[in-house]
């Protein structure tokens, strides 16, 4: 294996002044010491002074430790039928936004969601969920939602509305537009169908806020169909992406993830793997999980998609740009020859997607590892559609526009036109759930529903259904748009009753409605049917309208993040807004993204561009006439012509403070900027990329950065080897591991031996001479000064799978869910405050000049709950202790706050209340006030809270728990039935969010548990960090295996990385 060097940032690789200062500290900014300096400097008699410390030390620990306040609990009067108080309720559900679609399970206690997790009878997703599925839970309780309708911005009645929709409506003398989303409901597409039939100029237009109306397009020239296909990333042996983040953001990323996964579980005796190949202008999640990967401009990536078809159908060697391209594509194209193989694109051009089908007909994916027997629904916006309602508005040819779904003032890149051109409209009509920005230029807002309090359905794939119950009665005055469609159609059904004759009917009577309501899913039985289809596109005229050559200069190129996603639908999320970017670590914001190189050539000062410093430099960028100001950060992997920008920022205030784009009460600047205006249509769909223009400037803006705030100095904490070195040698980890922990003894042989089951095995075997790689048990028992102590009964632990891990977040957010972790807002962060019980560490290795060298790690980090963890020896009055479980676990009501465990815990996942994040504590100047997120102290927004976890106050400790509340359900469950408790009846919150089941947790005891399978046959790649300081933790980590036999870029690279930058 090469000697990477891998470092966390650019302050830590290039070892700045700032980053040894933070680094040589304990904590990252003085301690706030309540003493004043006339106070330090006078003259004291020694008996006053230690009275006045005796007092301070007291007052502080008693209001450090106050004991939160005594909350009466009020029974039922009349207890509902099916809630037991203090037992969760589940139901099974959907998760829809647009195209966004994820089968559920919602947990309720008490009549409240509280928690939402993935439906594992689903064969689409399989169980998973995404960071914003976690999340969409928070937003039900956000007091920014309407809680009523809304007429000219004042309060009203659904019926006067209905009145006066319905004559607008029926006196309309120009074309009706219904402007939605994508539509997975078949109930709501009857529903929009009764809606057209009873006006008969009506027209429904969709788009979404993200397009793909480039594939829907290309596939109906090519296929004859206006449709998306079924991906099978889990077929797949060679997958090549261009530009298409399939795993962060492109069409269906929790399903692909799954898949995904399946194809890269490696031990040394089932050494297959799929190769990943992928190409991309800014880094994403999708390319730092890729084993091979390289850079380009976006107006080149049509360009490489020739190159790759060329290279597949007739050997032609290609002249791309640069020789990481050219490697890449040689190498993607004969192993595409091999036969299970797909190309996947992100790009919204008809011609290149055109060349894409025509590369997957060329090595026979249709049928194989993409299905055209079942459709993918997840899109079908057409741009030019959209682009014609807003031309008619601006000619005064539309009499109404109802809008659900989509805020086309905010998300067109003509939302300005969109705006003017709905004040020509006489009937405008939102369904927004909240005064958002198209909301607030239309007559009448009539509040949709949240799908937590919705009935309805979604068809994700062709045959592939599931069904949406609510799991809470609407908590506001709100309706759900179906029922307004249909009261302003004339019918005399509820949308409700509908749906359920609709699925009584289809199913068969109420009792197979029942079960499938039950089960939240109606699928056909047994494997999902396969199909090809035959190319029929032009794929000469595709060819000649692509560029051969890049564009001259920087191009700028509009992205969709994890977290916030399109259209800043969740922008109002506070739990999304603290997550931070997987790639870019930075919480609260949008930024200009820049390579490196690139950075340093718009501001030369290199600790400015480090993320030590929060405050960056503020660049302006001029895109196609639109100019937009934002802060400079630096990221490895960036092409060094390519500028990134995020979608869903810069809101307006009506949508929530949490969104709100202004300055905060310190004077700071905050919210970010909508960048949707630098897009632009060309030909027939949007463009996410143009050329810019930038300027420098004397401004500065401060962004909360999280990767440096827990640093672990250099040390080896992450293992990494390609499938060729693997094979090679699978032992090579288990060696390395030797040298660092070193050879131990349990017991001397001879007479000074007791007896011989006192030896370890790998001790008998180096005594008959056989070869010992590690041992482990040695080690544990002997490199302490403490006596083994043996856990009886259950040992919990946790295996993490770093080749499988993309980043994507939904463990952090599935955490804070789950145990209510603290929102601390922007301000907070940036003082390393951050509350997150598990942290995703990103870690980079390569020359940060040279993008196609860059590789990058996800390492999620959290207690290891340390079989002989440094924390508990020092806590004064024992806070912290072990179980007999092996949790390292906490009582809040005896931590006084000093804080020693988290100054002796070297994995730095301990994390204190520096203030009162949630309204817990008993003194109200303790409650921390931050308007964008002091949503989180409101009474609505407390629903949200897990009953099962204690809401911790100001002046404590808190840390991974192993979600040691649902550890003790799954064993009283288990103990009620009279039954041992089953492998995997005991999932974390992280484990049971992730899609791509890189972490498992369970009974190391129990050797026919997941984890300890795990442990046994996957040694050869367990390791465990910072190992060589015995705190044995009871977490391990796989290393990471990439399918490459070297780095694309030449050996100049590897040798590189050996430098050490000191």
């Amino acid at each position: 294996m090469s000697q990477k060097k891998y470092w966390k940032g650019l302050e830590e690789l290039n070892n700045t002044e700032a980053h040894q200062e933070v680094a040589a500290n304990e904590f990252s900014e003085p301690l706030p010491f309540e003493m004043s300096d006339n106070l330090l400097n006078a003259t004291t008699p020694r008996r006053d002074f230690l009275k006045f410390l005796g007092f301070s030390t007291v007052a502080a620990t008693l209001a450090a430790s106050c004991e939160m306040p005594v909350r009466r609990v009020i029974p039922y009067a009349i207890k509902p039928e099916d809630i037991v108080p203090g037992v969760p309720n589940y139901y099974a559900s959907t998760f829809v936004d647009g195209g966004d679609y994820c089968a559920i399970v919602i947990k309720t206690r008490d009549g409240r969601p509280i928690k939402v997790e993935g439906n594992t009878l689903s064969s689409i997703t399989k169980g998973s969920t995404s960071a914003r599925v976690q999340a969409s839970v928070l937003s039900l309780y956000d007091k920014a939602r309407l809680r009523q309708p809304m007429v000219d911005g004042q309060e009203a009645t659904f019926d006067a509305i209905d009145r006066q929709v319905k004559d607008g409506l029926a006196s309309a003398s120009q074309p009706i537009y219904l402007l939605t989303s994508t539509i997975l409901s078949p109930t709501t597409k009857e529903v929009i169908n009764q809606f057209l039939a009873k006006y008969p100029t009506a027209k429904h237009v969709i788009y979404d806020p993200v397009s793909y109306s480039g594939m829907l397009l290309a596939n109906e020239a090519s296929y004859g169909k206006r449709a998306l296909p079924s991906y099978h990333f889990d077929k797949a042996d060679t997958i090549v992406s261009l530009g298409a983040d399939f795993l962060g953001t492109w069409l269906s990323p929790v399903e692909f993830s799954k898949q995904y996964a399946a194809t890269r579980k490696v031990t040394a005796k089932n050494l297959k793997m799929s190769r990943h190949y992928h190409v991309e202008g800014h880094h994403t999640t999708t390319g730092a999980s890729a084993d091979v990967r390289a850079t380009c401009k976006p107006s080149e990536m049509g360009a490489v998609a020739v190159a790759l078809y060329n290279a597949v159908t007739t050997g032609a060697a290609p002249s791309l740009s640069t020789k990481g391209l050219n490697e890449l594509v040689t190498k993607a194209a004969a192993d595409l020859k091999k036969g299970n193989g797909m190309v996947v694109c992100g790009s919204n051009d008809v011609n290149v997607q055109t060349v894409i089908n025509a590369i997957n007909s060329a090595i026979g994916a249709n049928g194989t590892t993409i299905n055209w027997a079942v459709n993918s629904n997840y899109r079908a916006g057409i741009d030019a559609d959209v682009a014609a309602l807003t031309e008619a508005m601006s000619n005064g040819q539309v009499g109404a526009v109802l809008i659900h779904g989509v805020n086309p003032v905010y998300e067109l890149y003509n939302g300005k036109k969109f705006a003017e051109g709905l004040k020509k409209v006489p009937v405008t009509v939102s369904f927004a759930d909240r005064m958002d920005e198209t909301a607030q230029q239309c007559k009448f807002v009539v509040p949709n529903h949240h799908y937590l309090e919705s009935w309805g359905d979604a068809e994700p794939k062709t045959g592939y259904y599931s069904l949406m119950q609510p799991g809470i009665a609407p908590l506001f005055k709100t309706r759900a748009y179906q029922d307004s469609l249909l009261m302003w159609a004339g019918a005399t059904t509820t949308y409700g009753d509908m749906w359920k004759q609709y699925w009584t009917s289809k199913l068969g009577g109420e009792s197979n409605f029942d079960k499938a309501l039950q089960d939240g899913i109606v699928e056909p039985a047994g494997d999902m049917p396969t199909g090809g289809a035959t190319f029929a596109g032009n794929i000469g005229a595709a060819i000649s309208a692509i560029p051969a050559k890049p564009t001259d200069g920087m191009e700028v190129v509009i992205y969709e993040k994890i977290s916030i996603g399109h259209g800043g639908m969740w922008s109002n999320n506070p739990w999304l807004h603290e997550m931070p970017d997987p790639m870019t670590k930075v919480t609260w914001d949008n930024y200009a993204c820049v390579s490196p190189k690139k950075a340093k050539e718009l501001d030369n000062e290199l600790t400015s561009i480090t993320e030590v410093d929060t405050a960056k430099r503020v660049i302006k960028l001029k895109v196609n006439g639109q100019e937009v100001m934002l802060p400079l950060i630096a990221v490895p992997g960036m092409h060094n012509d390519v500028v990134a920008i995020a979608v869903g920022y810069g809101r307006d205030a009506k949508v929530g403070m949490a969104a709100k784009s202004g300055t905060d009460k310190w004077g700071n600047e905050i919210g970010g900027k909508n960048v949707y205006p630098l897009t632009h249509m060309v030909g027939q769909t949007v463009s996410y990329f143009a050329p810019v223009t930038i300027e420098k400037t004397d401004k500065t803006y401060d962004l909360a950065i999280t990767q440096t705030h827990m640093s672990s100095e250099g040390r080896a904490v992450v293992h990494e080897f390609t499938l060729e070195e693997f094979a090679k040698n699978p032992n090579e980890l288990l060696e390395e591991r030797k040298e660092e922990i070193g050879p131990f003894t349990h017991q001397p042989w001879g007479e000074e031996a007791n007896e011989e089951s006192m030896h370890t095995e790998p001790e008998k075997a180096a005594a008959a001479g056989a070869a010992v790689l590690l041992d482990e048990e040695g080690f544990r028992k002997n490199a302490t000064l403490y006596p083994e102590y043996v856990s009886p009964g259950i040992h919990w632990g946790m295996s993490i799978d770093l080749t499988a891990c993309t980043g994507c977040g939904a463990c952090v957010v599935g955490c804070m869910a789950e145990n209510n972790v603290s929102v601390v807002g922007k301000r907070e962060v940036m003082r390393s405050h951050d509350m997150h019980w598990i942290r995703i560490d990103r870690y980079f290795s390569g020359n940060p000049d040279d993008p196609d060298t860059i590789q990058t790690i996800f390492q999620p980090m959290m207690c290891q709950h340390c079989d002989n963890a440094p924390c508990e020896n020092v806590c004064p009055v024992s806070a912290t202790n072990h179980s007999s479980e092996g949790l390292n676990q906490m009582a809040y009501n005896r931590c006084i706050g000093t804080k020693y465990c988290a100054n002796n815990c070297p994995y730095k996942v301990r994390h204190f209340n520096w203030l009162d994040w949630n309204g817990a504590d008993c003194f109200d100047d303790n409650l921390y006030e931050d308007y964008r997120r002091d949503g989180m102290n409101d009474d609505l927004t407390r629903m949200v809270l897990n009953p099962d976890v204690t809401v911790r106050s100001r002046g404590v400790m808190e840390k991974c728990s192993f979600c040691v509340q649902r550890l003790q359900d799954a064993k009283l469950t288990a103990k009620k039935d009279g039954r041992p408790m089953k492998d995997g009846e005991a999932k974390t919150a992280c484990q049971q969010a992730c899609a791509s089941d890189c972490i498992v947790f369970g009974n190391v005891n129990d050797p026919e548990s997941a984890v300890a399978q795990i442990r046994k046959n996957n040694k050869e790649r367990v390791f465990y960090v910072l190992e060589q300081i015995h705190t044995l933790p009871n977490v391990n980590y796989l290393s990471k295996i990439r399918n490459t036999d070297k780095i694309v870029g030449g050996n100049e690279a590897t040798d590189w990385m050996m430098k050490e930058h000191i």
